[in-house]
Order: C-alpha cells, then sequence, then structure tokens
C-alpha cells in the first residue's frame, strides 16, 4: 500500500482486520484438539470456567466421539454454546452471582470418585475466577461478592487479584485437582495473563500455587482492600493452597497474547506496514499506559524512532482503571486506554489506534472496544463533549458511544486479553 492510499477508511480497516486476526488466532476450534492428551483407559470428566470454556468443549465433544466423556463448565452470561455431552453453566462476570456458587459446587461434584484410569480434562481460560466460586470458611456469596468488588476498585493487577481470590477459595489454587486424585489431570489454557502463568488464569483451579498467605496478606494491606470479616477470618487460619509436588498437572497453553500478537503483525505486514510489538505483558493504569504510548507513537511520527513509518506499534496485557471513591461513569480499560491516549496526542496527524478485549466485552459494556483517529478530539468537542472531563469521570465508553467509533464483535468465544494497535503513517 503506497502512502497516498492511506485515508481514515483505509487506516481503520487495517486496525479491525488486526484485531480481527489476533482474534481468530486463538478460537477454540482451531486449538483445542491437537492439544488433547492421549485416551483413557477409563472415563473421562471435561471441567472448566470462562469466557472460552464452552467453546473449548465443543471442540472436545467433537474430538472424542469415541470416549466414555461426560462433564461441566461455567461460562459468562451469553457465551453458552453447545457441548454435546458436557453440561454448560452460565454465571456473571466479573462480579459472581448464584450461578457461579453452584457452578463452583457441581465441578467439585464432578470430580469425585474417580480412579487412577480415568482422566480429568480441565479448561480454563479468562473470566473464571468469578464465574466459579466456592468460598472458603464460613464466606457466603455475598462477602465473596463483596471481596470481588473490592479487588476491581483497588488497582491491584490480576495476579495480585488470584492470590488473594485463590486463598479464599475451595477450589482455585490447585485445590481442584487436589480433590480429583488418583485421576490423571490434564489442564488446557487459554492465557488472558502476562506472561501466561497457568496458576493466575481463572485462578488456577488444577495447577499448584505459588502465592502464599504471607504474600495475600500483604497485598491487602498495602492495596488497603476492604474484606468483610469471614475473609478476613479465613486469611487468619493458616489454611495454605497446594504447592508444587503436592498436586500433578499437565499443563498446554494453546492460545495466547503473544501469538495474537504475531497475528496481527502479519496482517500489518502484509499491508506493507512495519511492525513493531513492545510485549504482551504491559500492566498499568490504562490512562497512564495511554500517554506513555503516545509518546512512543509521537518519535515514531517525527523521528521515525524506534520505529520508522508507516508502522503499527503493538502490545498486549492487561491495564488497570482505578476508580477510587466517585461513582464511575462507562467504560472498561481499553476505552480508557484509548481516552488517555487522544488527549496525549492532541490531534496530531498520521495516528490512529485500536484497543479492545479480545473476549468482546470490555468491563461490563457491549462492546470490545473502540477506534481512535487525529480527528478524536475535534469531533468530540463538536458534539459538546469534553474528552479530559470524559476521562475524569471515568466515562469513555460514553464518549465514543457518541462519536460511533466504538468496536462491537459480540462474544467472540476466546480470550487473550486486551489487544492494543497504533499506526503511524
Amino acid at each position: 500500500m503506497t502512502s497516498t492510499m492511506w485515508n481514515d477508511q483505509t487506516v481503520r480497516a487495517l486496525l479491525r482486520d488486526m484485531f480481527d486476526a489476533a482474534i481468530a488466532s486463538a478460537d477454540p476450534r482451531r486449538t483445542v484438539a491437537s492439544n488433547l492428551p492421549a485416551k483413557p483407559n477409563g472415563r473421562c470428566v471435561v471441567i472448566g470456567a470462562g469466557k472460552a470454556s464452552a467453546a473449548m468443549a465443543a471442540a472436545v465433544d467433537e474430538a472424542w466421539p469415541d470416549v466414555d466423556l461426560s462433564g461441566v463448565i461455567v461460562t459468562r452470561y451469553g457465551h453458552a454454546v453447545p457441548a454435546g455431552r458436557i453440561r454448560i453453566l452460565e454465571a456473571a462476570h466479573p462480579v459472581p452471582d448464584e450461578m457461579s456458587l453452584q457452578a463452583g459446587r457441581a465441578l467439585e461434584d464432578a470430580v469425585q470418585g474417580l480412579t487412577e484410569n480415568d482422566l480429568v480434562l480441565a479448561l480454563f481460560s479468562g473470566g473464571g475466577s468469578s464465574l466459579l466460586v466456592s468460598p472458603a470458611g464460613a464466606m457466603s456469596l455475598a462477602d465473596k461478592q463483596a471481596v470481588n468488588k473490592a479487588l476491581l476498585h483497588s488497582g491491584a493487577t490480576i495476579r495480585e487479584m488470584n492470590a488473594v481470590r485463590k486463598h479464599l477459595s475451595r477450589v482455585k489454587g490447585g485445590r481442584l485437582a487436589l480433590a480429583a486424585q488418583p485421576a490423571k489431570v490434564v489442564t488446557l489454557v487459554i492465557s488472558d495473563v502476562p506472561g501466561d502463568d497457568p496458576s493466575d488464569i481463572a485462578s488456577g483451579p488444577t495447577v499448584p500455587d505459588l502465592s502464599t498467605l504471607e504474600t495475600v496478606r500483604e497485598i491487602v494491606a498495602r492495596r488497603q482492600i476492604d474484606l468483610p470479616q469471614s475473609a478476613r477470618d479465613v486469611l487468619a487460619q493458616n489454611g495454605e493452597t497446594p504447592k508444587p509436588g503436592e498436586v500433578a498437572s499437565d499443563v498446554r497453553i494453546i492460545a495466547a497474547p503473544a501469538l495474537a500478537l504475531d497475528a496481527a503483525a502479519a496482517v500489518a505486514r502484509a499491508a506493507g506496514v512495519q511492525t513493531l510489538i513492545l510485549g504482551d505483558a504491559l500492566e498499568g493504569e490504562a490512562r497512564e499506559m495511554g500517554t506513555v504510548l503516545a509518546g512512543i507513537a509521537r518519535s515514531t511520527k517525527e523521528k521515525g524512532q524506534p520505529v520508522s513509518g508507516p508502522a503499527v506499534i503493538l502490545s498486549g496485557g492487561e491495564a488497570t482503571v482505578t476508580i477510587g471513591s466517585r461513582s464511575p461513569g462507562r467504560g472498561g480499560r481499553n476505552t480508557e486506554f484509548l481516552l488517555g491516549l487522544a488527549v496525549a496526542l492532541d490531534g496530531r496527524p498520521g495516528i490512529w489506534a485500536i484497543a479492545g478485549d479480545t473476549d468482546g466485552i470490555d468491563g461490563t459494556e457491549d462492546a470490545a472496544g473502540a477506534i481512535i483517529g487525529p480527528d478524536t478530539l475535534a469531533r468530540a468537542a463538536k458534539a459538546g463533549l469534553d474528552p479530559k472531563a470524559c476521562l475524569a469521570a471515568h466515562d469513555s465508553y460514553s464518549l465514543f458511544h457518541h462519536l460511533g467509533d466504538l468496536v462491537k464483535t459480540g462474544p467472540t468465544l476466546t480470550n487473550v486479553n486486551d489487544f492494543r494497535a497504533i499506526i503511524v503513517v
């Protein structure tokens, strides 16, 4: 593509093509069958949780028609697909509900009474932590909901949140694998976390846990997380999660953020665009990340460094949004990142960007993310919108909705975390 062919329409189309390629690279229908273990001599019990878990289960049922197969999966409302012999439940995300509690009981029941000839095939993807709950101690569902809300508003990283969740659960942090003994456990994972640590995905129900109670107590204190008394009582009881050597699990990462970025980069190169991948594990406050990446985009535009244009700057990982005590507007971490990026770029020409959650839902809204261009701030001002005020109010969704710049995919039935691409021409 020559420089004269770059315009708002062509750049936006390329951004969307890259986002779609990233999602397609993590499609369970492409990745599950080739990663299945040897068929068991006895039964195969399929368990799992996450936004992609139902699609993963459907792929297993299709691939193994001759295996004695059963099981139960929990996914987010609206993400269920038929999975043959495997029961599919739906529950709430990001804050658990009564169905999350029922799912926890169902998965615990599914792994009881197994033998060493049986196989537990565990299917986990992002979102599983809230979809699958089994509160420890005297904690109620309301207590668990309060914990999740406190974690989401604390500014804690996904790893810190999961460490807390593991130690307040009967099934997370390897405890479900412990319950399945002596059956063999094989875990297939679609990663949505920086570094692809399987113990962080859905809080690792079948994976040994390296976090400790001491670490969790430090996180709660440092992040000033207001836990209900029942949760504090659990953390005071010194009940540790299973560590390496106490549970065994064959873990296979079948899709990951890095592979999604590679797929997007291939689309960009085919269009004649230079690619720079900053990494798949960028973390931090969403609006501040927007400011930092705006600096890289400006340097690319003005100095040809760290890459010369036309170029795309790709990154993945999970930003955070610290709400604080004020009542927030509408939006998720991807639209907040984009609004922070647009404000920092201040209308500089030749720079466009897309950011979206690869599960199709940014936060709790109906959009995966949005697209910005050089005219975003000008169009917002013409519409009577104040981008800086929207950013301060965490109301990024409302601004992009008004401008018609939201990206809506619907549930993608996979999840490899956030995707960000900035095109500089």
